[in-house]
């Protein structure tokens, strides 16, 4: 059942507001660090077979990774208008621990149901999910209900990832609030008969999605 194609949602490679704490979420944000560009290449390498789509958001960070992962599979690299990541507000550009703390407590209540809830100008948990879903499902629908092979990889960003995640696959909190995603981590999806999504991959872990960890800042996000 694995061997079906899946979606792959991977995180961006480490920038410099990801090193900073820099709640950075604004189009087009900063770029790769030295480190962020051999993670992506690294994950480009690693992939068993080259996927039959590669997309990434507007985010510079998010096309300089799906640049180095066409580089080492020979998928041309796409553009996709928003799967760019959670739009902060007056938080963007800040690294402050009440920033933060505000944005933690906010990105959490997504997690439980509170989708309404915003940072000061930012956007909701249910704009986020309604501006990036349509663009997944319309992926699934085009390269993942044939009989054609071949993963789609999404290059974009580690909170809108775990929302989106937690959303579409029933993953639930604590482990989606808890479980990070490093940089060119991912989140795997494989579609299921009944036109729902099956997580068969979170970062680091593999299904019952149970593992414990105290919350923590992300790095920030991004």
């Amino acid at each position: 059942m694995t061997n079906r194609a899946k979606l792959i949602l991977v995180r961006h490679g480490e920038t410099e507001g990801n090193v900073a704490r820099i709640l950075d979420t604004q189009v087009p944000g900063l770029p790769l660090t030295e480190r962020g560009v051999a993670q992506a290449k690294a994950f480009g390498g690693t992939l068993i077979r080259p996927p039959r789509v590669l997309v990434s958001s507007e985010a510079l960070r998010a096309r300089q990774t799906a640049g180095y992962i066409e580089a080492a599979t020979g998928t041309t690299a796409q553009v996709l208008p928003d799967l760019y990541e959670v739009q902060v507000g007056e938080l963007h550009g800040r690294a402050d621990r009440d920033s933060h703390e505000l944005f933690q407590r906010i990105y959490r209540g997504w997690h439980h149901g509170e989708l309404d809830t915003r940072t000061p100008g930012g956007e909701s948990g249910r704009e986020v999910l309604d501006r990036i879903l349509p663009v997944l499902a319309q992926l699934r629908t085009q390269y993942l209900e044939g009989d054609e092979d071949g993963d789609v990889v999404v290059v974009n960003h580690g909170a809108a990832m775990r929302l989106v995640g937690k959303e579409l696959a029933g993953v639930a909190p604590p482990f989606t609030t808890n479980n990070h995603l490093d940089n060119t981590e991912t989140i795997e999806l494989l579609p299921t008969e009944d036109g729902g999504w099956e997580c068969l991959r979170w970062g680091r872990f593999t299904p019952p999605f149970t593992v414990k960890a105290d919350p923590t800042p992300d790095d920030p996000m991004g």
